[in-house]
């Protein structure tokens, strides 16, 4: 039976079952084992507090006065207006309203990206591990995903193997930073290093920076700092992470006015218009004052810090993050070869949920193969009870007398 470019392309990156249809999330299957054994869900990156006041109180406001319909395609004007402010508060980046557009999520804003941009049989660089969607999305453009492995201690991309992944048909590179699992920061020579490959290869440069805010012992700097990347960029945030308001699905997109309008024009297409009363919110809180962001970093910082002492007490290789939602767990000291087995077990063992981080990469990578994610996003309490439940890990682990 012949075969649809996005299911060549699907089957290509792992993401096909044992049926040839599209599998379950590892994120679906361990939120549904947390579900059915009522354990600690670490496994899913989404906070159980709520976030600023000023920020929700802003919704209900727009709710209770009429925003309640479709609105403008681009994204309300308060909202292209705040993320223009925004840019040019926290980065010196100057934009104009007709280089933003407002999507529903960042994930949407990705999906639009790619749809726009690529045709079958293009190559898209990902550094790996990856978010899960990179795959996905690029599997329905029909492209071919191209990993460019991260290793321990440091995942920074490596030069050498970044320049051998790509080819004439490379279309795009995808730059997750701060990246999602590792809590890397890359660094500006490997931001330049990037810019340089891809001005090579005439490559479109996406960026994804979800976690701009969540960086704990610097300052997130934009690739679109650099001025060569500028003709070429796409860069992607979203409100999700930043103000704990990861259900809002409001996002965006920054790039020329032609790249926002062959964009928009796939835009149109999948949400059309989104988040209608959350968008002023989200505006309030692009606006809300620098002590504000600071106070976020500090709040998850401590977050990581309880959770990482927690792993580490348990017997976990313990990879320090230097933003994001994540930890990065290695349980080899443990004795413990298959994370994913391990994960399946965890809830059961202890009462605690990850996710296997060979998950979000492929098989081939062995080095993964032995390590998890955790999400530290949740209350203090919640982390100390996890905490608390995976010290017993190793005696839970350990073969009965």
């Amino acid at each position: 039976m012949e075969h649809a470019p996005w299911q060549r392309a699907a089957a290509g990156a792992g993401l096909l079952g044992a049926d040839g249809r599209l599998a379950p999330t590892i994120f679906a299957e361990m939120t549904a084992l947390a579900t059915a054994t009522g354990a600690l869900n670490l496994g899913q990156g989404f906070p159980d507090e709520d976030g600023p006041r000023a920020v929700l109180d802003a919704a209900k406001h727009a709710i209770d006065h009429g925003c309640n319909q479709y609105g403008p395609g681009r994204g309300s004007q308060e909202l292209i207006d705040a993320i223009v402010e925004h840019q040019r508060r926290f980065y010196g980046i100057g934009l104009g309203r007709s280089e933003v557009l407002v999507t529903a999520g960042a994930t949407e804003a990705l999906a639009a990206t790619m749809l726009a941009y690529l045709v079958p049989g293009d190559e898209v660089i990902v550094f790996e591990p990856y978010y899960d969607a990179y795959a996905a999305v690029a599997a329905l453009a029909g492209a071919v995903l191209v990993p460019v492995p991260l290793a321990a201690p440091d995942f920074q991309p490596d030069p050498d193997r970044l320049l051998r992944a790509t080819s004439p048909r490379t279309r795009m590179i995808v730059v997750n930073s701060p990246h999602n699992p590792t809590g890397t920061v890359f660094t500006e020579e490997s931001m330049r290093h990037i810019v340089r490959v891809a001005e090579r290869r005439d490559a479109i440069i996406v960026t994804d920076e979800v976690y701009e805010h969540l960086v704990y012992d610097e300052r997130h700097v934009p690739i679109a700092t650099i001025e060569a990347a500028r003709d070429r960029l796409v860069s992607i945030s979203s409100a999700g992470k930043t103000f704990s308001v990861t259900g809002w699905k409001i996002g965006w997109i920054m790039a020329s006015p032609a790249r926002i309008a062959q964009i928009g024009a796939v835009k149109q297409y999948l949400t059309f218009v989104n988040g209608a009363p959350f968008q002023p919110a989200v505006a309030t809180g692009l606006r809300l004052p620098d002590e504000h962001f600071d106070t976020i970093q500090q709040s998850f910082a401590r977050k990581r810090d309880i959770l990482a002492r927690g792993l580490r007490r348990a017997g976990f290789a313990v990879h320090p993050a230097q933003a994001g939602y994540f930890l990065i767990a290695d349980a080899a000291p443990l004795g413990v070869e298959d994370a994913t087995a391990l994960a399946r077990r965890l809830p059961e063992l202890v009462g605690v949920v990850g996710v296997p981080l060979s998950a979000l990469a492929r098989p081939s990578r062995r080095d993964l193969r032995s390590t998890l994610r955790f999400a530290f996003c949740k209350s203090d309490d919640m982390l100390g009870e996890a905490a608390t439940r995976l010290a017993g890990l190793g005696s839970a682990l350990a073969p009965s007398a």
